[in-house]
């Protein structure tokens, strides 16, 4: 029997030995990692439709319908975030560990309020993983969350640049998923504290540079291709 404390909890789990463990969930991780996307989408929301207290002027998606405002922050959460912290879980399972996400409430409510402020800082949670002990797991499983990101914004920024070329509004929306995605990628790899970038620097330090090369590059196209553009007139 193994366990691991994350803040106030404590998980226990037994061991499996199979060839390849299979990916295993709970009741619990459902209800956390649900809430904690739901909890960034209105974050999203905050920001890029209604603005905030220290925001002026239109926001992003603010000319759009609200209900299309909504799926363009839940699909950012979900694959800026939830995507990421599942890669995490999916890489940590199958290397045989004990892996699951945990929410942290506090963190979540200083989103909400920060976002309506107009700026976010968000911290929803995080993969929680037991048993591992060398730096190779840890820097694998570690860059498996900003390669997805990295992976997710190169679709949106392709789908979005086809809908520019082909004349479609659709590109704006697309390019606001690919940004928060290169985003998310870039600021993890950077090698501080516990962000995913000091594990995979701790493993490869060739690794790391290039992996934060290659997701700086994608967050800066990602940026230029927003802020160069511009809103179009929905």
């Amino acid at each position: 029997m193994s366990s691991v404390r994350y803040g106030p909890y404590s998980y226990s789990w037994t061991p499996t030995q199979t060839a390849r463990p299979r990916v295993r969930t709970s009741r619990q991780e459902l209800v956390q990692i649900s809430g904690a996307f739901a909890v960034l989408t209105l974050d999203f929301l905050l920001i890029l439709y209604f603005g905030g207290l220290l925001t002026s002027g239109r926001t992003l998606l603010g000319a759009l319908p609200l209900w299309e405002a909504i799926a363009i922050a839940a699909t950012a959460a979900l694959t800026a975030f939830v995507a990421h912290e599942m890669a995490h879980k999916v890489s940590a399972q199958r290397g045989g560990y004990w892996a699951e996400f945990r929410w942290a409430p506090m963190w979540l409510a200083l989103s909400v309020v920060t976002s309506y402020l107009g700026f976010l800082f968000a911290a929803p949670g995080a993969t929680v993983i037991g048993g591992m002990g060398n730096p190779r797991d840890w820097g694998r499983t570690s860059l498996a969350g900003p390669a997805t990101n990295m992976g997710f914004a190169v679709a949106f920024y392709s789908g979005s640049l086809a809908a520019w070329l082909a004349g479609s509004v659709a590109f704006f929306p697309l390019l606001v998923i690919a940004f928060f995605n290169g985003w998310f990628g870039a600021f993890n790899l950077l090698p501080f504290g516990p962000l995913d970038g000091a594990k995979v620097l701790r493993w490869s330090p060739r690794t790391w540079i290039a992996a934060f090369v290659v997701a700086a590059g994608i967050a800066g196209v990602c940026v230029v291709g927003l802020y160069g553009f511009g809103a179009p007139q929905l």
